[in-house]
Protein backbone atom coordinates (compact mmCIF):
# COMPACT_ATOMS: atom_id res chain seq x y z
CA UNK A 1 0.00 0.00 0.00
CA UNK A 2 2.94 2.38 0.84
CA UNK A 3 4.88 1.53 -2.46
CA UNK A 4 1.66 2.15 -4.40
CA UNK A 5 1.07 5.38 -2.48
CA UNK A 6 4.63 6.73 -3.29
CA UNK A 7 4.31 5.80 -6.85
CA UNK A 8 1.12 7.83 -6.84
CA UNK A 9 2.79 10.65 -5.44
CA UNK A 10 4.95 11.04 -8.96
CA UNK A 11 1.84 10.70 -11.31
CA UNK A 12 0.05 14.03 -10.17
CA UNK A 13 0.99 17.59 -9.92
CA UNK A 14 1.58 19.41 -6.57
CA UNK A 15 -1.15 20.82 -6.31
CA UNK A 16 -3.32 18.05 -6.27
CA UNK A 17 -1.55 16.74 -3.14
CA UNK A 18 -2.01 20.40 -1.63
CA UNK A 19 -5.87 19.11 -2.37
CA UNK A 20 -5.70 15.50 -0.77
CA UNK A 21 -3.91 16.44 2.60
CA UNK A 22 -6.57 19.48 2.60
CA UNK A 23 -9.94 17.25 2.04
CA UNK A 24 -8.22 14.86 4.96
CA UNK A 25 -7.90 17.87 7.46
CA UNK A 26 -10.91 19.19 6.55
CA UNK A 27 -13.05 16.23 6.89
CA UNK A 28 -12.11 15.19 9.81
CA UNK A 29 -13.05 18.59 11.34
CA UNK A 30 -16.82 18.51 9.74
CA UNK A 31 -17.15 14.38 10.56
CA UNK A 32 -15.84 15.09 14.05
CA UNK A 33 -19.59 16.83 14.23
CA UNK A 34 -22.04 15.88 11.87
CA UNK A 35 -22.83 12.21 14.00
CA UNK A 36 -23.82 14.64 17.19
CA UNK A 37 -25.13 17.27 15.79
CA UNK A 38 -28.84 16.30 15.95
CA UNK A 39 -28.26 15.19 20.02
CA UNK A 40 -27.12 18.52 20.39
CA UNK A 41 -29.53 20.73 18.25
CA UNK A 42 -32.61 18.81 20.27
CA UNK A 43 -30.92 19.44 23.44
CA UNK A 44 -30.14 22.76 23.37
CA UNK A 45 -33.41 23.90 21.99
CA UNK A 46 -35.87 21.20 23.76
CA UNK A 47 -37.51 20.29 20.57
CA UNK A 48 -38.14 16.46 19.24
CA UNK A 49 -35.67 14.68 16.97
CA UNK A 50 -38.34 15.48 14.08
CA UNK A 51 -38.50 18.76 14.66
CA UNK A 52 -34.76 19.21 15.17
CA UNK A 53 -34.55 16.77 11.73
CA UNK A 54 -36.49 19.25 9.54
CA UNK A 55 -33.01 20.93 9.40
CA UNK A 56 -31.53 18.69 7.36
CA UNK A 57 -34.12 19.25 4.76
CA UNK A 58 -33.60 22.91 5.10
CA UNK A 59 -30.03 22.00 4.56
CA UNK A 60 -30.63 19.79 1.89
CA UNK A 61 -33.12 22.15 0.22
CA UNK A 62 -30.20 24.98 0.10
CA UNK A 63 -27.79 22.50 -1.14
CA UNK A 64 -29.96 21.98 -4.26
CA UNK A 65 -30.65 25.37 -5.37
CA UNK A 66 -26.84 26.16 -4.57
CA UNK A 67 -25.75 22.76 -6.39
CA UNK A 68 -27.55 24.27 -9.36
CA UNK A 69 -26.17 28.06 -9.80
CA UNK A 70 -22.50 26.67 -8.38
CA UNK A 71 -21.53 25.53 -12.06
CA UNK A 72 -22.18 28.98 -14.18
CA UNK A 73 -20.25 30.53 -11.31
CA UNK A 74 -17.46 28.80 -11.14
CA UNK A 75 -17.10 28.63 -14.92
CA UNK A 76 -17.01 31.90 -15.15
CA UNK A 77 -15.32 33.18 -11.79
CA UNK A 78 -12.85 30.42 -11.61
CA UNK A 79 -12.24 27.84 -8.34
CA UNK A 80 -9.88 28.68 -6.34
CA UNK A 81 -11.76 31.55 -4.53
CA UNK A 82 -14.72 30.01 -4.60
CA UNK A 83 -13.41 26.94 -2.84
CA UNK A 84 -11.68 29.49 -0.28
CA UNK A 85 -15.30 31.02 0.27
CA UNK A 86 -16.70 28.52 0.78
CA UNK A 87 -14.34 26.35 2.87
CA UNK A 88 -14.48 30.18 5.20
CA UNK A 89 -18.20 30.49 5.70
CA UNK A 90 -18.73 26.78 6.67
CA UNK A 91 -15.89 27.26 9.00
CA UNK A 92 -18.15 30.43 9.89
CA UNK A 93 -20.99 28.59 10.07
CA UNK A 94 -19.84 25.76 12.92
CA UNK A 95 -18.77 28.40 14.89
CA UNK A 96 -22.00 30.77 14.87
CA UNK A 97 -23.62 27.30 15.56
CA UNK A 98 -21.45 27.36 18.58
CA UNK A 99 -23.11 30.44 20.08
CA UNK A 100 -27.00 29.19 19.07
CA UNK A 101 -29.58 28.64 21.29
CA UNK A 102 -32.86 28.79 19.62
CA UNK A 103 -34.42 26.68 16.78
CA UNK A 104 -34.65 30.06 14.51
CA UNK A 105 -30.42 30.68 14.75
CA UNK A 106 -29.47 26.93 14.11
CA UNK A 107 -32.35 26.97 10.76
CA UNK A 108 -30.15 29.98 9.59
CA UNK A 109 -26.77 28.53 10.31
CA UNK A 110 -28.23 24.99 8.70
CA UNK A 111 -28.99 27.22 5.77
CA UNK A 112 -25.69 29.05 5.33
CA UNK A 113 -23.97 25.16 5.50
CA UNK A 114 -26.17 24.13 3.19
CA UNK A 115 -25.53 26.79 0.54
CA UNK A 116 -22.23 26.84 0.76
CA UNK A 117 -20.95 23.32 0.94
CA UNK A 118 -22.05 22.41 -3.23
CA UNK A 119 -19.91 25.52 -3.91
CA UNK A 120 -16.85 23.97 -2.48
CA UNK A 121 -17.92 20.47 -3.90
CA UNK A 122 -18.55 21.68 -7.55
CA UNK A 123 -15.16 23.70 -7.66
CA UNK A 124 -12.83 21.06 -6.01
CA UNK A 125 -14.02 18.72 -8.86
CA UNK A 126 -13.70 20.54 -11.57
CA UNK A 127 -10.57 21.69 -10.52
CA UNK A 128 -9.67 17.96 -10.34
CA UNK A 129 -10.27 17.81 -13.66
CA UNK A 130 -8.41 20.84 -15.17
CA UNK A 131 -5.15 19.57 -13.19
CA UNK A 132 -5.41 15.63 -14.22
CA UNK A 133 -5.28 14.43 -17.61
CA UNK A 134 -7.92 12.07 -18.90
CA UNK A 135 -6.13 8.47 -18.46
CA UNK A 136 -5.12 9.31 -15.24
CA UNK A 137 -8.49 11.34 -13.82
CA UNK A 138 -10.19 7.61 -12.37
CA UNK A 139 -6.88 7.11 -9.99
CA UNK A 140 -6.72 10.65 -8.75
CA UNK A 141 -10.45 10.12 -7.94
CA UNK A 142 -9.81 7.05 -6.45
CA UNK A 143 -6.91 8.56 -4.09
CA UNK A 144 -8.72 11.23 -3.43
CA UNK A 145 -12.24 9.22 -1.40
CA UNK A 146 -9.52 7.87 0.16
CA UNK A 147 -8.81 10.95 2.01
CA UNK A 148 -12.25 11.53 2.19
CA UNK A 149 -12.92 8.48 4.07
CA UNK A 150 -10.07 8.50 6.62
CA UNK A 151 -11.36 11.70 7.52
CA UNK A 152 -14.89 10.33 8.12
CA UNK A 153 -13.45 7.30 10.17
CA UNK A 154 -10.69 9.41 12.12
CA UNK A 155 -13.83 12.44 12.62
CA UNK A 156 -15.83 10.92 14.62
CA UNK A 157 -13.89 9.15 16.72
CA UNK A 158 -12.39 12.23 17.97
CA UNK A 159 -14.82 14.40 17.80
CA UNK A 160 -16.24 11.18 20.40
CA UNK A 161 -13.76 12.31 23.15
CA UNK A 162 -14.37 16.01 22.58
CA UNK A 163 -17.83 16.15 22.61
CA UNK A 164 -18.24 14.34 26.11
CA UNK A 165 -15.43 17.35 27.24
CA UNK A 166 -17.28 20.32 25.70
CA UNK A 167 -19.25 20.99 22.26
CA UNK A 168 -17.82 23.78 21.64
CA UNK A 169 -14.60 22.77 21.62
CA UNK A 170 -15.65 20.26 18.81
CA UNK A 171 -17.06 23.26 16.85
CA UNK A 172 -14.21 25.19 16.83
CA UNK A 173 -12.07 22.18 16.06
CA UNK A 174 -14.33 21.92 13.00
CA UNK A 175 -14.27 25.47 11.85
CA UNK A 176 -10.20 25.27 12.43
CA UNK A 177 -10.23 22.49 10.02
CA UNK A 178 -12.53 23.60 7.41
CA UNK A 179 -10.50 27.18 7.73
CA UNK A 180 -6.96 25.63 7.57
CA UNK A 181 -7.69 23.77 4.14
CA UNK A 182 -8.76 27.49 2.78
CA UNK A 183 -6.07 28.89 3.54
CA UNK A 184 -3.95 26.18 1.93
CA UNK A 185 -5.72 26.94 -1.09
CA UNK A 186 -5.77 30.70 -0.73
CA UNK A 187 -1.70 30.88 -0.15
CA UNK A 188 -0.28 27.86 -2.16
CA UNK A 189 -2.76 27.01 -4.61
CA UNK A 190 -3.60 28.66 -8.37
CA UNK A 191 -6.39 29.15 -10.16
CA UNK A 192 -7.04 26.55 -12.80
CA UNK A 193 -9.86 27.87 -14.98
CA UNK A 194 -8.85 27.03 -18.88
CA UNK A 195 -9.02 30.67 -20.67
CA UNK A 196 -10.45 29.56 -24.15
CA UNK A 197 -11.66 33.26 -25.13
CA UNK A 198 -10.08 34.94 -27.92
CA UNK A 199 -8.61 38.42 -27.05
CA UNK A 200 -10.94 41.47 -28.15
CA UNK A 201 -14.03 39.13 -28.66
CA UNK A 202 -17.30 39.01 -26.48
CA UNK A 203 -18.24 35.48 -24.48
CA UNK A 204 -21.35 34.47 -25.95
CA UNK A 205 -24.39 35.01 -24.50
CA UNK A 206 -26.12 31.85 -22.62
CA UNK A 207 -29.64 30.60 -22.04
CA UNK A 208 -30.44 29.13 -18.53
CA UNK A 209 -27.14 29.39 -17.09
CA UNK A 210 -24.92 27.81 -19.80
CA UNK A 211 -27.20 24.31 -18.88
CA UNK A 212 -29.33 25.07 -22.14
CA UNK A 213 -26.79 23.20 -24.49
CA UNK A 214 -26.20 20.75 -21.76
CA UNK A 215 -29.70 19.54 -21.21
CA UNK A 216 -29.37 18.43 -25.17
CA UNK A 217 -26.66 15.97 -24.06
CA UNK A 218 -28.52 13.13 -24.20
CA UNK A 219 -25.53 10.90 -23.13
CA UNK A 220 -24.74 12.75 -19.96
CA UNK A 221 -28.54 13.01 -18.64
CA UNK A 222 -29.15 9.86 -19.68
CA UNK A 223 -26.67 9.24 -16.99
CA UNK A 224 -27.55 11.74 -14.93
CA UNK A 225 -30.44 10.10 -14.84
CA UNK A 226 -29.96 6.46 -13.92
CA UNK A 227 -27.25 7.62 -11.30
CA UNK A 228 -29.68 9.46 -9.23
CA UNK A 229 -31.81 5.96 -9.26
CA UNK A 230 -28.79 4.16 -7.55
CA UNK A 231 -28.17 7.25 -5.30
CA UNK A 232 -31.81 6.78 -4.03
CA UNK A 233 -30.82 3.03 -3.14
CA UNK A 234 -27.69 4.51 -1.30
CA UNK A 235 -29.87 7.48 0.12
CA UNK A 236 -32.29 4.34 1.82
CA UNK A 237 -29.58 3.08 3.45
CA UNK A 238 -27.58 5.91 5.09
CA UNK A 239 -30.68 7.92 6.20
CA UNK A 240 -33.48 4.85 7.14
CA UNK A 241 -31.28 1.83 7.75
CA UNK A 242 -29.93 2.66 11.08
CA UNK A 243 -34.01 3.24 12.18
CA UNK A 244 -35.53 0.16 10.44
CA UNK A 245 -32.70 -1.78 12.23
CA UNK A 246 -33.59 -0.49 15.68
CA UNK A 247 -37.26 -0.01 15.29
CA UNK A 248 -37.84 -3.57 14.50
CA UNK A 249 -34.88 -5.74 15.23
CA UNK A 250 -34.07 -3.54 17.98
CA UNK A 251 -30.34 -2.94 16.98
CA UNK A 252 -28.69 -0.30 19.39
CA UNK A 253 -27.12 2.63 18.09
CA UNK A 254 -23.74 1.60 20.11
CA UNK A 255 -24.03 -1.80 17.70
CA UNK A 256 -25.17 -0.25 14.56
CA UNK A 257 -21.79 2.64 14.49
CA UNK A 258 -19.95 -0.37 13.23
CA UNK A 259 -22.13 -0.67 10.25
CA UNK A 260 -21.01 3.16 8.72
CA UNK A 261 -17.61 1.77 9.96
CA UNK A 262 -16.95 -0.84 7.97
CA UNK A 263 -17.70 1.43 4.95
CA UNK A 264 -15.21 4.03 5.17
CA UNK A 265 -12.46 1.39 6.42
CA UNK A 266 -13.31 -0.56 3.37
CA UNK A 267 -13.10 2.28 1.09
CA UNK A 268 -9.52 3.63 2.73
CA UNK A 269 -8.18 -0.16 2.29
CA UNK A 270 -9.37 -1.23 -1.12
CA UNK A 271 -10.22 1.79 -3.10
CA UNK A 272 -7.17 2.22 -5.17
CA UNK A 273 -6.61 -1.35 -5.62
CA UNK A 274 -10.41 -2.06 -7.00
CA UNK A 275 -9.72 0.89 -8.99
CA UNK A 276 -6.71 -0.70 -10.47
CA UNK A 277 -9.04 -3.73 -11.60
CA UNK A 278 -12.16 -1.74 -13.02
CA UNK A 279 -10.15 0.92 -15.37
CA UNK A 280 -9.13 -1.99 -17.50
CA UNK A 281 -12.78 -2.13 -18.62
CA UNK A 282 -15.21 -0.03 -20.33
CA UNK A 283 -16.31 2.69 -17.77
CA UNK A 284 -20.31 2.22 -18.68
CA UNK A 285 -20.41 -1.55 -18.19
CA UNK A 286 -18.28 -1.01 -14.26
CA UNK A 287 -21.25 1.73 -13.73
CA UNK A 288 -23.86 -1.12 -14.37
CA UNK A 289 -21.73 -3.39 -12.46
CA UNK A 290 -21.20 -1.02 -9.33
CA UNK A 291 -25.41 0.19 -9.21
CA UNK A 292 -25.66 -3.88 -9.70
CA UNK A 293 -24.27 -4.22 -6.15
CA UNK A 294 -26.59 -1.41 -4.87
CA UNK A 295 -29.93 -2.55 -5.91
CA UNK A 296 -28.59 -5.80 -4.31
CA UNK A 297 -27.51 -4.59 -1.30
CA UNK A 298 -31.15 -2.83 -0.86
CA UNK A 299 -33.13 -5.77 -1.76
CA UNK A 300 -31.18 -8.26 1.09
CA UNK A 301 -31.77 -5.61 3.91
CA UNK A 302 -35.33 -6.79 3.02
CA UNK A 303 -34.67 -10.09 4.44
CA UNK A 304 -32.24 -9.01 7.30
CA UNK A 305 -33.28 -9.87 10.69
CA UNK A 306 -30.21 -8.84 12.68
CA UNK A 307 -27.21 -7.29 12.82
CA UNK A 308 -24.90 -9.24 10.78
CA UNK A 309 -27.15 -9.31 7.88
CA UNK A 310 -27.21 -5.44 7.83
CA UNK A 311 -23.76 -5.64 8.04
CA UNK A 312 -23.37 -8.03 5.17
CA UNK A 313 -25.67 -5.67 3.31
CA UNK A 314 -23.53 -2.79 3.71
CA UNK A 315 -20.63 -4.84 2.83
CA UNK A 316 -22.10 -5.73 -0.68
CA UNK A 317 -22.81 -1.79 -0.96
CA UNK A 318 -19.79 -0.65 -0.39
CA UNK A 319 -18.58 -2.73 -3.07
CA UNK A 320 -20.57 -1.22 -5.36
CA UNK A 321 -19.38 1.97 -3.84
CA UNK A 322 -16.04 0.85 -4.53
CA UNK A 323 -17.09 0.55 -8.38
CA UNK A 324 -19.32 3.15 -9.49
CA UNK A 325 -17.93 6.39 -7.48
CA UNK A 326 -14.70 6.72 -8.70
CA UNK A 327 -15.77 5.43 -12.33
CA UNK A 328 -19.24 7.80 -12.97
CA UNK A 329 -16.79 11.05 -11.27
CA UNK A 330 -14.66 10.29 -13.91
CA UNK A 331 -17.15 9.84 -16.39
CA UNK A 332 -18.26 12.94 -15.81
CA UNK A 333 -14.97 14.82 -16.28
CA UNK A 334 -14.12 13.13 -19.76
CA UNK A 335 -17.69 14.29 -20.92
CA UNK A 336 -17.26 17.58 -20.10
CA UNK A 337 -15.86 20.23 -22.30
CA UNK A 338 -13.43 22.57 -20.47
CA UNK A 339 -15.62 25.35 -20.33
CA UNK A 340 -18.35 23.94 -18.75
CA UNK A 341 -17.08 21.43 -16.57
CA UNK A 342 -18.36 23.66 -13.85
CA UNK A 343 -21.88 23.03 -14.50
CA UNK A 344 -21.15 19.28 -15.16
CA UNK A 345 -20.26 18.38 -12.24
CA UNK A 346 -22.78 20.73 -10.49
CA UNK A 347 -25.98 18.53 -12.64
CA UNK A 348 -23.93 15.70 -11.70
CA UNK A 349 -23.79 16.51 -7.92
CA UNK A 350 -27.00 17.72 -7.65
CA UNK A 351 -28.13 13.70 -8.34
CA UNK A 352 -27.42 13.10 -4.38
CA UNK A 353 -29.59 15.96 -3.58
CA UNK A 354 -32.30 14.62 -5.36
CA UNK A 355 -32.30 11.31 -4.48
CA UNK A 356 -31.67 12.36 -0.58
CA UNK A 357 -34.93 14.33 -0.78
CA UNK A 358 -37.09 12.20 -2.51
CA UNK A 359 -36.01 8.66 -1.37
CA UNK A 360 -36.22 8.73 2.15
CA UNK A 361 -39.62 10.31 1.82
CA UNK A 362 -40.74 7.63 -0.69
CA UNK A 363 -38.89 4.73 1.50
CA UNK A 364 -41.16 5.94 4.79
CA UNK A 365 -44.62 6.22 3.16
CA UNK A 366 -44.44 3.00 1.70
CA UNK A 367 -43.23 1.46 4.75
CA UNK A 368 -46.46 3.02 6.25
CA UNK A 369 -48.51 2.02 3.63
CA UNK A 370 -47.62 -1.73 2.48
CA UNK A 371 -45.20 -2.36 5.70
CA UNK A 372 -41.81 -2.25 6.97
CA UNK A 373 -40.33 -4.14 4.15
CA UNK A 374 -41.75 -2.30 1.01
CA UNK A 375 -38.77 0.33 1.69
CA UNK A 376 -36.37 -1.98 0.72
CA UNK A 377 -38.23 -4.02 -2.01
CA UNK A 378 -39.32 -0.72 -4.18
CA UNK A 379 -35.29 0.77 -3.85
CA UNK A 380 -33.82 -2.20 -4.83
CA UNK A 381 -36.37 -2.21 -7.69
CA UNK A 382 -35.31 1.59 -8.39
CA UNK A 383 -32.12 0.60 -8.66
CA UNK A 384 -32.24 -2.63 -10.88
CA UNK A 385 -34.09 0.27 -13.18
CA UNK A 386 -30.60 1.86 -12.67
CA UNK A 387 -28.66 -1.06 -13.74
CA UNK A 388 -30.73 -1.76 -17.22
CA UNK A 389 -30.50 2.09 -18.02
CA UNK A 390 -26.43 1.73 -17.71
CA UNK A 391 -26.12 -1.80 -20.01
CA UNK A 392 -28.84 0.19 -22.30
CA UNK A 393 -26.13 3.02 -22.45
CA UNK A 394 -23.18 1.37 -22.84
CA UNK A 395 -24.65 -0.55 -25.95
CA UNK A 396 -25.80 2.97 -27.69
CA UNK A 397 -22.51 4.41 -26.52
CA UNK A 398 -19.59 2.38 -26.83
CA UNK A 399 -17.11 4.40 -28.48
CA UNK A 400 -15.68 7.27 -26.03
CA UNK A 401 -16.33 10.71 -26.59
CA UNK A 402 -13.41 12.70 -28.02
CA UNK A 403 -13.09 14.26 -24.45
CA UNK A 404 -12.39 11.03 -22.72
CA UNK A 405 -9.18 10.58 -25.37
CA UNK A 406 -7.16 13.80 -25.13
CA UNK A 407 -4.99 14.99 -22.49
CA UNK A 408 -6.13 18.84 -22.04
CA UNK A 409 -4.42 21.36 -23.80
CA UNK A 410 -4.45 24.27 -21.74
CA UNK A 411 -1.44 25.07 -19.81
CA UNK A 412 -3.34 24.37 -16.52
CA UNK A 413 -3.71 21.04 -16.58
CA UNK A 414 0.18 20.35 -16.65
CA UNK A 415 2.03 18.91 -14.00
CA UNK A 416 4.51 21.46 -11.78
Amino acid sequence: MLTTFKRAMGDFPRQYWLMFWGMLISTIGGSMIWPFLMIYVSGKTQQSLTVCASLMTLSSAMGLLSSFIAGPIVDRVGRKGIMVGSLALNALGYTLMSQAETLPAFALVMALNGTVNPLYRVAADAMLTDLIPPEKRIDAYSMMRMSNNVGVALGPLLGGILVTVSYNIAFIGAAIGLLSYGLLIGFFGRETKPEHKTPGTAAPKERFGGYGEIFKDRQFMWFVLDFTAIQICAALIWVLLGVYAKTNYQVPESLYSFIPTTNAVMVVTLQYFVTRFTKRFPPLLMLALGAFFYAGATLTIAFGRDFWAFWVSMVIMTIGELILMPTSSTYVANLAPADKRGRYMSLYSLSWGVASGTGPVLGGLASESLGPQATWFGGSAVGFIGVIGYLLLHRIYRAPRPAQLEAPKEPAASAE
